[in-house]
């Protein structure tokens, strides 16, 4: 099954001259979302994680059914102040100002092995972002794995992990 027949793109979304990639149309066909899960449990597997690690927001519709397939824990990245408790902060510097993401303190033991996860890798900010912050509570980074990667934006030069993904486009 070629997992790009079932994504859409949209043209100027979010704003004029961005063709945005959506995986909603994967998310609605059982059959091809299905086949995502199997892939990406074919390549995170491999790693051996003790949590899946999904990044806001769709991040957590790939990392909550692998983490199931797995049977592993799941663990969320999200913006400041989206996580009830106690949390751990990192803010990264974006193209024009910067960003914070949290996790919940108690989210990661030291050495438990994570992999990241989430739909779309573009520039790589917010994958080493979450890299740094899971590093920064003692987890073992194991790798990425995302859905689709804008390789012409070379966003896995930014990821010092291994970086697995299904479906790519080189413009």
């Amino acid at each position: 099954m070629n997992l790009k027949d079932h994504i859409r793109g949209v043209p100027d979304f979010p704003k004029p001259g961005i063709l945005f990639y959506d995986i909603s149309t994967l998310l609605k066909h059982p059959g091809a979302w299905r086949e995502t899960v199997r892939q990406l449990a074919h390549a995170v597997g491999q790693h051996k994680p003790d949590l899946l690690v999904g990044i806001e927001s769709r991040g957590f519709l790939v990392t909550a059914p692998l983490a199931v397939e797995l049977g592993c824990g799941f663990v969320m990245v999200r913006k400041r102040g989206k996580l009830p408790g106690p949390t751990i902060p990192y803010t990264y510097d974006l193209e024009y100002g910067s960003d914070t993401v949290e996790i919940q303190s108690d989210a990661v033991a030291p050495g438990q092995r994570v992999v990241v996860l989430d739909d779309l890798l573009a520039t790589g900010g917010t994958g080493a972002a979450a890299i740094a912050l899971l590093r920064k509570v003692g987890a073992d980074v194991r790798a990425t794995a995302f859905i689709i990667e804008l390789t012409f934006l070379h966003g896995r030069n930014r990821l010092d992990v291994p970086v697995h993904t299904l479906i790519a486009y080189d413009e």
